[in-house]
């Protein structure tokens, strides 16, 4: 008997930024059963509804006060709302169809998509639009950050499954510096602290059964191992295409917004990122990100530099 798509039971990922979420996404996006969207930063605008519609129909006019490189907006006041309806296009929904989400949300809701149940209620039913569009059983989001909220979201979709992805919190100081210089981390104490939060939090909250961790690292070195244990966690069948992500087309790599990652994530999965802070972090960087997250690193199977000596 076939399955029939559940809206109710999201597959929601997270993780630290640089912590290699694209790549996870879009490997899980290959999947014939799965529909998994980059992020959408869906908590930032003023609210989801007509804040989002006048960014969307500025958008479609062309005006200059919501352009820019990237998801970037000449004018401050239009970024949150723009930068959500650039990235519901890297989703593949465009602006039209978005603005007829809203409206909708916002009829059956009676509210402006300000509170939080009702933020999530337009996510869903954009998850609901990509099954429809894409096919499939189960519709993703990427959270990033907002992992640690784990809590929360899982109140809003009691079927939901989390699945959290974590690197080596030193290898992200370094690709913060080097990819993400205009908003990345800057001191190696700020990213520890920003990092020990996010990996420390959901695996205390997470409602039992519903949270997979993975690291990064298992992910490049044994992508079939880690990969099996996503979908099967998930519950659906193993598919060959996970092993093949790069050969499958993905809406983010047709309109990515200068997405920062999706260069990366396009090709075939390579190990070179790991291991980078030893030869691009100073002795004196990799001593004061261990002396904030060093329990953490430990927790999660990383060496210390004074043990590696």
């Amino acid at each position: 008997m076939k399955r029939e798509a559940n809206v109710k039971a999201p597959v929601l990922l997270g993780g630290e930024n640089r912590s290699g979420t694209t790549l996870q996404s879009i490997i899980l996006d290959a999947h014939p059963d799965l529909v998994v969207a980059p992020e959408i930063d869906f908590l930032e605008p003023l609210d989801l509804g007509p804040h989002i519609l006048e960014a969307a129909r500025l958008l479609s006019a062309n005006d200059p006060r919501v352009l820019g490189p990237g998801t970037e907006t000449e004018d401050p006041f239009w970024f949150d709302g723009a930068h959500f309806v650039k990235q519901c296009q890297r989703s593949g929904v465009p602006n039209d169809d978005l603005i007829e989400l809203v409206e909708a949300a916002m009829a059956e809701r009676k509210s402006d998509l300000s509170r939080f149940v009702d933020r999530c209620y337009l996510i869903e039913k954009i998850g609901a639009y990509r099954l429809k569009k894409y096919g499939g059983l189960f519709w993703g989001q990427k959270l990033q950050r907002k992992i640690a909220r784990i809590d929360d979201f899982a109140r809003i979709w009691p079927e939901a499954r989390f699945i959290h992805i974590v690197r080596d919190g030193r290898d992200l100081f370094a690709s913060h510096l080097k990819s993400v210089p205009k908003w990345g981390y800057k001191t190696p104490s700020e990213m520890a602290r920003s990092w020990v939060e996010i990996v420390s939090r959901p695996v205390t909250v997470a409602p039992q059964g519903r949270y997979l961790e993975v690291r990064y690292e298992d992910l490049v070195t044994s992508p079939a191992e880690v990969i099996k244990r996503m979908t099967d966690f998930i519950g659906v069948e193993w598919s060959d295409q996970v092993l093949a992500h790069h050969e499958v087309s993905h809406v983010l790599f047709e309109n990515p917004w200068e997405h920062p990652a999706a260069e990366a994530a396009a090709k075939a999965i390579s190990t070179s990122p790991v291991g980078r802070y030893q030869r691009d972090l100073s002795e004196r960087q990799i001593a004061e990100f261990e002396a904030v997250a060093g329990p953490q690193l430990k927790r999660l199977g990383y060496t210390l530099s004074d043990e590696s000596r």
